[in-house]
């Protein structure tokens, strides 16, 4: 199983940024999908995630800026952030579930793969 994350970049805070990731390996669709992100000097922490019956997650701190979608038919999930702050400056990474057909996908220890990862900038 392999998953590639792509789209990151340098943007302005306020400014938006999509995010997106494809895989391969597996059949995604009966698998939540998600994104992590880690800022410098800090842990990997959970940003959002939409199960395989397309029920959404989101973490607090991005609740009404970011919208986390997916295309089975490209194994496809996305990541639209709108009002980008500097806090949000981390590597970005997505991740799958490790047993199909969970009804949660936010931690860790519930990933069974990870990509490499999207580097978002947001200038202070």
């Amino acid at each position: 199983v392999q998953l590639q994350a792509s789209g990151g970049g340098l943007v302005q805070a306020g400014g938006s940024l999509r995010l997106s990731c494809t895989g391969s390996g597996r059949t995604f669709s009966n698998y939540a999908m998600g994104w992590f992100r880690q800022a410098p000097g800090k842990e990997r922490e959970f940003v959002a995630s939409i199960t395989w019956s397309v029920a959404t997650r989101y973490a607090e701190f991005v609740k009404g800026r970011f919208t986390i979608s997916r295309d089975n038919a490209k194994n496809g999930v996305y990541l639209q952030m709108s009002s980008l702050k500097p806090e949000d400056t981390a590597v970005y990474y997505c991740a799958t579930d490790y047993s199909p057909k969970r009804s949660s996908l936010s931690r860790r220890s519930e990933v069974a793969y990870w990509g490499l990862g999207t580097l978002v900038t947001v200038p202070a």
